[in-house]
Order: structure tokens, then sequence, then C-alpha cells
């Protein structure tokens, strides 16, 4: 497994931390231009709990895990590798990359890209989980289709909230606002609010009721309810993987690593792609960002290479 690079015991080109679709999308282009390459993967991508995956032309519709089961298989040609282990620690090395696995095992690169994704933090509500991925959702983009002209709730606070509730009009002019609990409006979107005839309900929510995936009611703590058949949430997101930040990347005020038009960091040799660094996080949109990552990782590789020869 092992190789040379500069006089120095390299085992990989790269290492690719997140097997998404924007790590996978890199290990295609990087394994076409010959490189070494191996993801580490732990298994929970942020879209495990929905049934399909939207807005990918010529992948509308298929399921996530079928998604994933064909890249990899697309993959096996280029001879990219596979770990299926979290990676607990990265770290700068002088040929590179220090990658450390969970169970300790310790790899060498000397690219490495984070592609670790995002967490979307569901609300804390009872009976939200069972919903979760089939009629609770965090995107309009991605599911509002599927709940076209149908009762829809929206949960969130404040400006985002009535950003989110206002957002789903596109897709159905029944639209409430649940906001768990009293929360302040600005008045700009409180207006937008009551033009578009959206009621806001600010009673603490006791549960979602529903039964095969499928949300039917919403009971308050007051004992009122409402009958809706999709809920989005707008509840905030964090970092799935605590790399980044532990290898001193600068965040943006939404949360996510500021990285160049190619997905470079100001760490060299160090890249961010997918939803971990862009607020557009759309699949589609994490495997073009995987792919230019690739693009950009390989002409850094060949730039060494070239300054190397003899």
């Amino acid at each position: 497994m092992d190789y040379r690079h500069e006089g120095k015991r390299v085992q990989y080109d790269v290492i690719i931390v997140g097997g998404g679709p924007a790590g996978m999308s890199a290990a295609l282009i990087l394994g076409r231009c010959r490189r070494r390459v191996l993801i580490c993967d732990h298994g929970r991508p942020r879209n495990r709990f929905a049934r399909e995956m939207h807005g990918y032309l010529s992948r509308d519709c298929v399921p996530p895990a079928e998604f994933r089961a064909v890249a990899c298989e697309q993959l096996k040609p280029y001879g990219v590798e596979w770990c299926d282990g979290e990676v607990k620690r990265t770290c700068t090395t002088d040929g590179g990359f220090l990658v450390t696995l969970a169970n300790g095992t310790e790899i060498t690169c000397r690219k490495l890209l984070l592609a670790t994704g995002v967490e979307d933090e569901l609300p804390r509500v009872k009976g939200i989980q069972a919903l979760y991925g089939t009629s609770v959702h965090h995107c309009p983009y991605c599911d509002g289709w599927e709940h076209r002209d149908e009762r829809i709730a929206v949960y969130g606070r404040g400006k985002n909230g009535a950003g989110l509730a206002l957002s789903l009009t596109t897709w159905s002019a029944d639209v409430v606002l649940c906001t768990d609990g009293m929360t302040r409006i600005p008045e700009l979107e409180a207006q937008r609010l009551r033009r578009k005839n959206i009621d806001v309900r600010m009673e603490p929510i006791a549960r979602l009721e529903g039964r095969e995936g499928k949300l039917e009611t919403i009971v308050f703590r007051d004992g009122t309810s409402i009958v809706r058949d999709a809920m989005f949430f707008s509840s905030g997101q964090h970092q799935q993987s605590p790399l980044a930040k532990m290898m001193g990347c600068i965040f943006n005020r939404k949360g996510t690593v500021r990285t160049n038009r190619l997905e470079g960091t100001e760490i060299p040799g160090l890249y961010v792609a997918g939803d971990a660094s862009r607020d557009v996080q759309m699949v589609i949109v994490a495997a073009a960002e995987g792919a230019k990552a690739g693009f950009a990782i390989n002409r850094s590789l060949q730039e060494e290479e070239f300054l190397t020869v003899a």
C-alpha cells in the first residue's frame, strides 16, 4: 500500500473523509486521473432517513441507498479504495496529512478532502422521528413537490420560520406556521404572512400524530389540534464532523467552511466540498463541488510533480 513521494513514505495521493455525493464525485475524478484514493466513511449520510432524493437530473426519485450502491460500483474500475470507519483526527505533516481512524489506525496522504456534510437538528417534538424523511422534511426544494397542494405545516421561529413558511406557498396555498412557543416575528415578515393568509400558531406542541410515516395531526399542549399532511422545519444544523474546526478552517456566518471557487481552504492541501462548505445544499450541487475539488486536487498534485522532475 505504501509508496514514496519526495523521499517520504506516503500511502495515498488523496484521502477523502465522507462517502456521500461530494466525496464519491471527487473520488471518481481523481480515480480517472490515476490517483491513489481512499474514501473513509462512517455510514451515516445526512439523507439516510429520506426515501428518495430529488432534483438530480437523471437520478430524480432514486433512493439514496441505491444511488450510493451504484456510485460505489462505478468507482471500482478506477482502484478507489473504501474504508468503513470514522476519522477521529487529522493533522498536517511534512509530507501532507496524517489521518487517524477511530480504531487507532494511522494513514498518510498528500492531499486531504473533507466531505463530511452537516447534520440537521430535528425539532424536539414527540412523534417526529417516525415521520422524518416521509412527511417531515427540512428542504422544500428537495421534497416540496411531493406535498404540492397539501396541508403543510412549518416548524420554525422568528424570521427564519416566517421565511420558510412564505417559501412553501410556492407549493401549496394551505400553509400554517407553528412556532412551538412565543416568538418575535419582524413586522415585514408578519405583514407578508398575513398577505399570504398564513396562520401563525404559537401554542407549544405536545406531539405529532400519524401512521406509516404519514403526518396526520399536530396536537398542541392546550388540547387543540390541526390536521396537516406534511411538515417542513427550520431549526438549524451543525457540522457532522469536528475535523474542519480541528484543522483550523475558517467558517462563514452560516456555520459552513469558507472555501475558494475550487473548494480549497486557507490550509495548503486541504479541501472541503459538499454541504459542509456551501449554502445551496442539494445532492446535485454537492456532487458538482466534489468534481471541482477533484479537478483542483489533481492539478495541485501535477504542479508538485512538475517541480520534482529531475
